[in-house]
């Protein structure tokens, strides 16, 4: 199996080292360790950190996005990702429709409070 460095995993992924790093502390990706002590990410790695920066553009928290990730299969074929795809799209789509709610509260001329 290739592995990848956190550089090369930054480089697809287009994040900084650090915050591979830190997606690694935070259980989203999953390195194991060569005999010097380097990080080497798996094939999808660079692919579970698009996931998890778009993710948190949703407004999903770092535990919600490690629980979205851990339900892959260890090696996720083409359905699993479509999945994942389709969940991100539904609670993007929830999202949205929320604030479009606050959004028509604010304009509607109600007074939100009493000072």
């Amino acid at each position: 199996m290739d592995t990848l460095t956190v550089s090369e995993v930054a480089r697809e992924s287009g994040a900084s080292g650090s915050a591979i790093r830190f997606y690694e502390r935070q259980g989203l990706i999953v390195a194991s360790r060569t005999s010097g002590n380097q990080r080497r990410f798996g094939p999808d790695a660079a692919c579970r950190v698009r996931v998890a920066r778009v993710a948190q553009r949703i407004g999903l928290s770092v535990g919600e996005i490690r629980d979205l990730l851990g339900a892959l299969p260890p090696e996720p074929a083409l359905v699993d990702w479509q999945r994942l795809h389709a969940q991100l799209t539904a609670e993007a789509e929830r999202r949205i429709a929320e604030l479009h709610a606050a959004l028509d509260d604010i304009r509607s001329g109600r007074r939100l409070c009493d000072l």
